[in-house]
């Protein structure tokens, strides 16, 4: 695990919550990493510290936790589209004018505790409880989610240079880009490849870069790809395993330079999951069964 200096999980739950509020009351995974370290002032070396080995860094992991704690206890919830969203409950709770933060700490720490007490007694009840279940979830994940993302990006860190950047060209076909080329090598100038994509009556051309990355990739390789580009073509996609820091993001859409869209691993795993490339979904049919005791008393 990361030597880096960061605030457990639980006490990123009211920053969590103040940075989705700050962004209209609905707000992206990414929207959210982004406010909350620069609501924490999180320095680079935090930001790019690594869980374990990685390919997730320490804070993703943290504020994922925060996240799915939140969740639980009834106040932010999230679509399938990964956003994520303040219920009533918590609107409720950021909107006493009067509450300090020391206030709201208190307040958010007692619905955890009341969540976690109530999952384990949901855990005992099922008679399932292992030696994870006896920790507070600040360790692994609760949800089957990060786990097979985990178990993917390892797989994409482990395949050959060469085969990434095919896989991407296989991506940007699969989402309706044509004529994708790979051009990668060492005369390319830091461009991996390049497709058209057709927006209605108009096309573009659109430069990718692939970067297998354990950790964060840093604002100079947005500008370094940005470089590569000029004169080429005013569209570029930067594609990495790993995640992008706050600046990095700021970088891609700074006025006065040609956009670049960014994928990072977590979004890398949701299309390759869409576009069943290397991830097979199955759907399972689980039973709910209860006793109608109406039923027994009516014979």
């Amino acid at each position: 695990m990361t030597s880096v200096n960061l605030p457990r999980y639980h006490q990123l739950l009211l920053p969590t919550m103040r940075s989705v509020s700050e962004l209209g009351g609905s707000a992206s995974i990414v929207e959210i990493m982004e406010t909350v370290i620069k609501r924490e002032g999180f320095s680079d070396a935090q930001q790019s510290g690594l869980h374990r080995n990685g390919p997730d860094t320490e804070i993703g992991y943290r504020l994922a936790w925060a996240r799915t704690v939140l969740k639980g206890m009834g106040l932010l919830t999230n679509s399938s589209r990964g956003v994520w969203t303040l219920t009533e409950d918590g609107t409720a709770l950021l909107a006493s004018p009067a509450a300090t933060d020391l206030q709201l700490s208190e307040q958010i720490a007692e619905l955890r505790g009341r969540y976690l007490t109530d999952l384990r007694a949901a855990r005992n009840a099922k008679s399932s409880r292992d030696e994870h279940d006896e920790e507070e979830p600040d360790d692994a994940e609760s949800s089957a989610e990060p786990h097979w993302k985990e178990q993917l990006l390892e797989q994409l860190m482990s395949i050959a240079p060469d085969a990434f950047e095919r896989l991407a060209r296989r991506l940007l076909r699969e989402a309706g880009f044509g004529s994708v080329k790979v051009t990668g090598g060492s005369g390319d100038g830091g461009i991996d490849g390049l497709g058209i994509y057709q927006l209605g009556l108009m096309s573009f051309r659109v430069f990718f870069q692939c970067k297998r990355y354990r950790g964060s990739v840093s604002p100079s390789a947005v500008r370094d790809f940005r470089g590569a580009m000029a004169g080429r073509g005013d569209k570029g996609l930067l594609i990495t395993t790993g995640t992008f820091t706050a600046d990095a993001n700021k970088e891609a859409t700074r006025d006065g330079a040609p956009p670049i869209d960014l994928i990072d691993g977590d979004r890398l795993c949701d299309l390759l999951k869409k576009y069943d490339l290397g991830v097979r979904t199955a759907t399972r049919t689980v039973e709910d069964v209860s006793v109608d005791t109406t039923f027994f008393s009516d014979i």
